[in-house]
């Protein structure tokens, strides 16, 4: 049985430990408000901006727009975004699964794959398969749009260059504040209206008239439209991350609660222990005098 100042010294370790923990998840809790009302008032503009751009793309040509150029795939470049930040549980951990099991797909159908790293942490992981091209980090904690347009425009500038044919962006959709999912979505090629949604997007197009002409427009959007899916993914991120964070220092703060109650009740016994032995010394040595 360990001696008592060593019960004690973990004890007060663990609840020096869960102060941390508690702290953490107060700060977390702190930003996640900040990061969700951000992330929420810019999803309705990413979706009318989706809008826009089927209602524009509906007949539009890759010769007009070479970034809709549907090329065979010999080339994958996969962007994995992930926190620059650890302590969030299996929230990156999840991101850089997806990223390798998509990697490991396309190779089997005989495709090269590359990797882009937004966040510090997906860089660490991804870097040692040694198809990192490009790497962003400490970029997370205070991004901006100009983030979103300087990755944006890299991958553009690759696609153009035809060093990818297909461009997938992989991160940590936010569902709520329990439930972060790993998804990915297609980035390049700029995906122009399917034909089940050309009805739609006929009826659309008739309550709007475009100036200057729709070719212009979209010389302009389509850019723009890159920048605000990295964008939205960014802050779907930083929501994610906190809320991830969040979850774990709560779990970490209840382990350690539970750490402390158990090493008291080893405490106890040893101490029980030590006054039985004392008690028994003096007994003994009562006897021994008679």
């Amino acid at each position: 049985m360990p001696s008592l100042k060593e019960v004690k010294t973990k004890i007060q370790g663990v609840k020096k430990t869960s102060q941390i923990t508690k702290a953490m998840n107060m700060v977390a809790a702190a930003k996640l408000r900040g990061a969700q009302e951000k992330m929420e008032a810019f999803r309705p503009y990413t979706q009318k901006f989706n809008e826009a751009m089927s209602n524009l793309s509906g007949g539009a040509t890759t010769d007009q727009f070479p970034l809709m150029e549907k090329r065979e795939v010999k080339s994958v470049e996969l962007v994995a975004v992930t926190s620059d930040r650890g302590l969030c549980g299996s929230y990156n951990a999840n991101i850089i699964k997806l990223a390798l099991k998509k990697a490991k797909a396309y190779e089997d159908e005989g495709k090269k794959v590359t990797f882009v790293c937004v966040g510090k942490k997906g860089f660490q992981a991804l870097n040692k398969t040694g198809k990192v091209r490009k790497k962003y980090t400490d970029i997370m904690a205070s991004f901006q749009m100009f983030n979103a347009r300087e990755v944006a425009t890299d991958l553009a500038d690759n696609f153009l260059k035809g060093n990818s044919d297909k461009v997938e962006i992989l991160y940590g959709e936010f569902r709520s504040v329990a439930v972060q999912v790993p998804t990915f979505s297609a980035f390049l090629p700029v995906q122009p209206v399917e034909a089940a949604g050309q009805e739609k997007t006929k009826k659309i197009s008739g309550d709007y008239i475009y100036e200057p002409s729709t070719e212009e427009i979209m010389d302009v959007l389509q850019p723009l439209y890159l920048n605000v899916i990295v964008y939205q993914a960014m802050l779907e991120v930083g929501a994610s991350e906190h809320a991830a964070r969040m979850t774990a220092m709560d779990n970490a703060t209840s382990a350690c609660k539970d750490i402390v109650a158990n090493l008291t009740i080893v405490y106890n016994k040893a101490r029980q222990a030590a006054v039985t032995n004392e008690l028994m010394d003096i007994v003994g040595g009562a006897e021994a005098l008679k």
